[in-house]
């Protein structure tokens, strides 16, 4: 059985599955051409390959949005619920989050409805039933995958009853993560202090992004590489955040740096004792097919 799910920038969301929403048809989990860059070089045959950009995503999605005849409900209810379904695809309210699910995956992807949904006269309607349709456009074409991976810096030995601040086990400051989806994967990189200058370096792509800052204990700095929001944040021991992207050392590979598909050697080094802070990474594998 599958379910889709779309959830606005409001936070208002309407379910296709079954009743009243009963899906008929969705296309598009897949479907996304490419665009194969290639050179040509004078005098040579053929070409040589440079890179393969994926296009736009496009989910078309077909339903009925059925009355409840046990609970009497009429046309004026199919009326009701038709105006929901077209004020949570408000394309006016910009891009929202398309959930998919079935028995064996749940996917989440960003995507608009490229209009109004399509409400059908004539024989896409009758009294109790109401025959509709809606195109999304996913403008980053990758499904999302729902389990958001961490890896955080201490990898816990014990458990005790205590309450507060307390940690213990063993600091690891150079880890292998493994990325099995099908792109390079953004990540969301949380610093803690204490630390001064600390830095975080993918061994296996020689990049890196270091904070030339000291962080004392209880700050933290929070850095997101996804480029359709890199940024760099600064969280005080109250919770005040500031915007210090200027903190950044220039070789800094802010808007690049993510984890390359197979095996990521990620080190936490700073210019002081790492001992004692942690350092956290959040991602989500990213696919190109449901």
């Amino acid at each position: 059985m599958e379910t889709v799910t779309f959830t606005n920038s409001m936070g208002q969301s309407v379910k296709f599955a079954d009743a009243p929403f009963f899906i008929q048809e969705v296309t598009g989990l897949g479907d996304v051409t490419a665009d194969i860059q290639n050179v040509r070089s004078a005098y040579e045959d053929g070409s040589n390959f440079i890179d393969a950009i994926l296009n736009e995503r496009e989910i078309e999605l077909s339903f009925l949005i059925v009355a409840d005849a046990v609970a009497k409900e009429s046309y004026g209810d199919i009326s009701r619920m038709r105006e929901h379904v077209a004020t949570v695809l408000n394309p006016k309210l910009g891009p929202g989050t398309l959930k998919y699910e079935n028995e064996r995956v749940v996917r989440l992807i960003t995507c608009i409805a490229d209009g109004v949904p399509q409400f059908p006269d004539g024989d896409g309607r009758v009294e109790m039933i109401q025959n509709a349709s809606v195109t999304f456009i996913a403008h980053n074409p990758y499904w999302r995958s729902t389990a958001i991976e961490e890896e955080p810096a201490f990898k816990p030995l014990f458990q005790f009853p205590f309450s507060g601040p307390f940690q213990m086990g063993i600091q690891r400051d150079e880890r292998v993560i493994e990325n099995d989806g099908n792109a390079p994967a953004p990540l969301l990189i949380e610093f803690y202090g204490p630390a001064t200058n600390p830095v975080i370096l993918n061994r296996t792509t020689n990049q890196y992004i270091k904070v030339n800052q000291e962080l004392l204990e209880g700050e933290r700095m929070v850095i997101d590489t996804n480029p359709d929001n890199a940024s760099v944040y600064f969280v005080a021991e109250d919770g005040t955040k500031r915007n210090v992207v200027h903190w950044l050392d220039l070789g800094s590979s802010l808007s690049t740096f993510r984890l390359q598909l197979g095996e990521n050697e990620i080190a936490y080094t700073a210019d002081s004792d790492v001992q004692g802070a942690i350092l956290n990474l959040t991602w989500q594998k990213l696919y190109n097919a449901v």
